[in-house]
């Protein structure tokens, strides 16, 4: 009796320890983790090279400010990898103080991002590749979790051109380029 409990025990930790190897293991999703990694370095850099005295700059009436971009993009990877990937209940932006550019500094924006990019690359490492062919109601069409994947680096780099175009307009030369984002 006691062999079978803890040949029992044995596999359920086994078993656990698994489910965390699989994404790793899983070619896209690994390769995903690499480039949200390196889009998350060059954002960091973008931010960083962006006086904060111009973090409110628009571009147009229309169009956020450099700053809004930044926190933007973190609330959209929060929202997608937690809630659409990971399970956890999505932050309502309307409510949302966290993404609100309001009374923070460059530093504390910064750190915001980088924290979203931190939590999400966790969700994601933590992601059962079985999983990616799910489909999900993603504002009234079906998609699959691979496909709000692929969202994430499409919506990532569309706001992140915004903020570089920011700094053009500004006289700034952005950061070079990082590869394989």
């Amino acid at each position: 009796m006691k062999r079978h409990i803890l040949k029992l025990t044995i596999l359920l930790l086994c078993s656990g320890m698994t489910s965390q190897l699989v994404a790793q293991e899983n070619p896209f999703v690994s390769d995903f983790i690499e480039r949200l990694e390196n889009s998350q370095k060059y954002l960091v850099v973008v931010a960083e090279t962006m006086p904060e005295d111009i973090y409110n700059f628009k571009v147009s009436s229309e169009s956020l400010t450099f700053a809004e971009n930044l926190l933007h993009i973190g609330y959209a990877l929060d929202w997608h990898s937690q809630s659409l990937l990971g399970g956890r209940e999505g932050r309502v932006w309307k409510t949302d103080t966290v993404f609100k550019t309001a009374n923070k500094s460059k530093k504390e924006m910064i750190e915001t991002v980088t924290k979203v990019f931190d939590e999400a690359i966790d969700v994601l490492r933590k992601f059962d590749p079985d999983q990616l062919d799910d489909e999900l109601d993603y504002f009234g069409l079906t998609r699959s979790k691979r496909q709000i994947f692929l969202l994430l680096t499409d919506h990532i780099t569309h706001h992140r051109g915004q903020m570089l175009v920011s700094m053009r307009l500004n006289g700034l030369v952005p950061p070079r380029y990082v590869l394989f984002q």
